[in-house]
């Protein structure tokens, strides 16, 4: 039996629209994982992976699974049982972390807002009077459930003077927004390839401090993930002479290389510019057709629009029409929202005016 996918727009949470560059190269030939070719790129991929994460972090790499095996690889590699960490939550992947921190032994203190809210200063400030001291503090810079754009900095210097680690989900900000990782001192941070990196779903780039390195060096129990160890599996993305750990995604690996390239061509404060352009230029359209944002505007995520649809309309039947006549997806809510809003993307390949133009020109016909 031959399967033939429809050819679709990708307008959701992700994954989005791939170049035919990074399509072309998941179909070159196989290699060993461990051949000296596919090391060489391996090495490649890491470099390109610091460039666009702005980190010269040695331990940064790739991990063999999606965004959300980088957010276990951060947390079980950090956390022992009986460290106390502060977890905050304003969508559905702040609550997944606090999920695998729990997971892990940890004791886990919650910040905790309303879903389209950020994290303010003021609700970290409470939860460190509770507990001053802990291991790290993890948030959500990208919310990708409800399209909110997490300030970083000031929370940054609060976790440090806390002597904790800051660890960031950065899924849907990451080649889509500024994302600083060394100027704003971020210790773990896990992403994914398939929304604005624009690579097939399946690889959680991750890089970590030296400061977080120490912490797994100084571990007393063993990480409760095999597969996930960093004692093992940094191993095999350093030096020529690479330990064997797992067998590799091969061509995954060839569709990342080429993803990252075209971020580097393009240049990273060109593509940041890129999503703020066309996200202005959808919210004009979607405005006019009496959508309305779910985030308030100086914290929106310009890649991931959270809207309410205009009053009378069956979202799920009217995504689905999207679908089926015009070939078009976009996302439905989760969680909280789920049957409220929709969840449009703009990232990466799929970011461009030719995808909102097609967007609106089907909603036109449709609403």
């Amino acid at each position: 039996m031959n399967f033939n996918p429809t050819a679709r727009i990708l307008m959701g949470p992700g994954p989005s629209d791939a170049h035919p560059r990074v399509l072309r190269a998941m179909a070159a030939p196989l290699m060993g994982h461990l051949d000296p070719e596919f090391v060489r790129m391996m090495d490649e991929v890491k470099a390109m992976t610091q460039q666009t994460l702005l980190t010269e972090n040695h331990l940064t790499f790739v991990v063999s699974a999606p965004g959300s095996a980088g957010m276990e690889t951060c947390l079980v590699n950090l956390l022992e049982p009986g460290d106390e960490c502060i977890i905050c939550i304003n969508g559905v992947f702040g609550g997944r972390m606090a999920d695998i921190a729990d997971r892990c032994g940890a004791t886990v203190h919650k910040v905790e807002v309303e879903w389209g809210q950020i994290i303010e200063p003021a609700d970290l400030k409470k939860a460190l009077d509770k507990c001053p001291a802990p291991k790290l503090v993890a948030l959500v810079h990208a919310e990708t459930s409800t399209g909110a754009l997490q300030p970083m900095e000031e929370i940054s210097e609060m976790v440090h003077d806390a002597g904790a680690l800051l660890v960031v989900d950065a899924v849907t900000s990451y080649c889509g927004v500024p994302l600083k990782v060394d100027e704003w001192k971020i210790d773990a941070l896990y992403s994914g390839t398939q929304k604005c990196l624009s690579a097939p779903p399946g690889l959680s780039p991750v890089t970590f401090s030296d400061a977080a390195v120490k912490t797994l060096e100084n571990r007393k129990t063993k990480v409760q993930s095999w597969f996930l160890d960093l004692s093992m599996v940094k191993n095999y993305w350093a030096g020529a002479k690479r330990a064997y750990h797992h067998t590799a995604p091969v061509s995954s690996v060839y569709a990342i290389h080429q993803a990252l390239s075209l971020v580097l061509e393009e240049g990273l404060e060109k593509r940041w510019a890129r999503h703020r352009e066309v996200h202005l230029y959808l919210r004009g359209k979607l405005e006019n057709l009496g959508f309305r944002y779910l985030v308030d505007e100086a914290h929106r995520l310009p890649n991931l629009n959270s809207v309410f649809l205009p009053e009378g309309l069956d979202e799920a039947k009217l995504r689905r029409q999207l679908l089926d006549d015009y070939n078009i997806e976009v996302g439905g809510g989760l969680g909280a929202f789920a049957g409220k809003i929709w969840r449009i993307g703009i990232m990466g390949e799929s970011c461009t005016k030719n995808h909102v133009n097609m967007l609106v020109g089907a909603l036109e016909e449709l609403i």
